[in-house]
């Protein structure tokens, strides 16, 4: 699973086998190791207590939520994202996409991506 963080903007892109485990599991978990016992954790779960994406911090953890009810229409069809936005404060919104990761058509040829979705905009 990839993660993009840009100001008040997350992106989590999975490949094929963690799109299914998602769909399977309601949960996918990656981590960044920073050095050893240091760890940055992600998590995307699917929740019956939300009713739209939110995105939460805690203990070097971030966890991305997604309505139970959004899991089915997302990995089972060729819906590529989901998207939405979280209020933090004021008129101050985070911006929170999950997409289905893509084969690349630009790039290093020796890159590797067996597990991507296929591009659509491939020829």
């Amino acid at each position: 699973m990839k993660l993009r963080i840009l100001d008040n903007s997350i992106r989590l892109r999975l490949t094929q086998s963690e799109v299914t485990a998602f769909g399977e599991h309601g949960r996918v978990i990656a981590h960044t190791r920073f050095k050893p016992g240091e760890y940055l954790t992600y998590t995307l779960e699917a929740s019956d207590r939300v009713d739209h994406l939110a995105a939460l911090y805690e203990d070097e953890r971030i966890t991305i939520k997604v309505p139970s009810a959004w899991v089915s229409g997302w990995v089972d069809t060729n819906k590529v994202g989901l998207e939405g936005e979280q209020r933090i404060e004021g008129d101050e919104v985070m911006t929170i996409l999950i997409e289905k990761d893509f084969k690349c058509l630009h790039g290093p040829a020796d890159r590797v991506e067996a597990d991507a979705f296929p591009n659509p905009m491939a020829q």
